[in-house]
């Protein structure tokens, strides 16, 4: 493929994932020219990376020997570490934002923000941890670095150096959605109870804008139940899943008759 194109990531990604097709997700991960193969088993995975072989080889693509690794118990992919146990950070990218000084500019604390945010399915509540941050950021707005800048830059540093490692999802096992709801912003968690035991595939946090504030309690709880679940829908579409919300007023929804405006939708 030629260099310089503008569509040629995109371009080089669709060519991938059509050579692919149906063995991700399942057999394989893969970005542009990252591929990862997976196996429970010594034998699966030699399985599996010959079905990958054959297909790269069928499509007339060739793989760089140096570059490749084979039959590791944990790598290091795109910023996280990938092993038995789940998907955790990579601590080399968390070494960097926990010894991040102060920002002075707002274009370093954009890098910042920016850092932290691709690992923010890590962390929990983290749109309100980091609310204070992104409003120095507002391109009207001077720098002017408060108190709370200052604790928010330090709770987001811990949230990351102390991040947990996720599970993966299991299309065997069903979901479970936890969701709350305060002033300032929505949250959930997605997870799975695997041997008896919950385990968290992800996080979901937003702010709330200045319209949203003005909700009602019972109209949060919803907002946070609506925005989670199109956050989630690529895991949850199609499936049966278990909702939980702690705000017990909701369960008037069941046996609403003919709801109208915003609640219907």
């Amino acid at each position: 493929m030629p260099f310089g194109l503008c569509n040629a990531p995109a371009t080089f990604e669709r060519l991938i994932e059509t050579i692919l097709r149906r063995l991700s997700s399942k057999a394989c991960l893969l970005y542009l020219d990252d591929i990862i193969v997976v196996g429970r088993t010594y034998e699966e995975h030699l399985n599996n990376l010959r079905k990958v072989f054959q297909r790269l080889q069928k499509s007339n693509l060739k793989l760089n020997p140096k570059k490749s690794r084979f039959f590791q118990k944990e790598v290091a992919y795109l910023g996280h570490v990938i092993s038995e146990e789940g998907v955790k950070t990579d601590p080399e990218k968390f070494k960097a934002v926990v010894d991040w000084p102060r920002p002075d500019k707002i274009h370093d604390l954009r890098s910042f923000l920016g850092l932290c945010t691709y690992y923010r399915r890590f962390v929990k509540t983290f749109s309100t941890i980091a609310r204070s941050l992104h409003k120095v950021t507002k391109a009207k707005s001077n720098f002017n670095w408060t108190d709370e800048c200052e604790k928010s830059f330090n709770c987001l540093k811990q949230a990351l150096s102390s991040a947990p490692i996720l599970t993966y999802a299991r299309i065997d096992k069903d979901f479970i959605l936890d969701t709350d709801a305060s002033n300032e912003g929505i949250g959930a968690v997605l997870s799975q109870n695997i041997g008896n035991e919950e385990h968290v595939i992800a996080y979901f946090s937003k702010s709330l804008g200045s319209p949203e504030r003005n909700y009602f309690v019972a109209r949060k709880e919803l907002l946070v139940i609506v925005k989670s679940i199109e956050h989630f829908h690529h895991y949850l579409y199609g499936r049966i899943f278990l909702l939980r919300t702690d705000h017990a007023s909701l369960r008037w929804l069941l046996i609403f008759k003919e709801p109208e405006g915003q609640i219907a939708r």
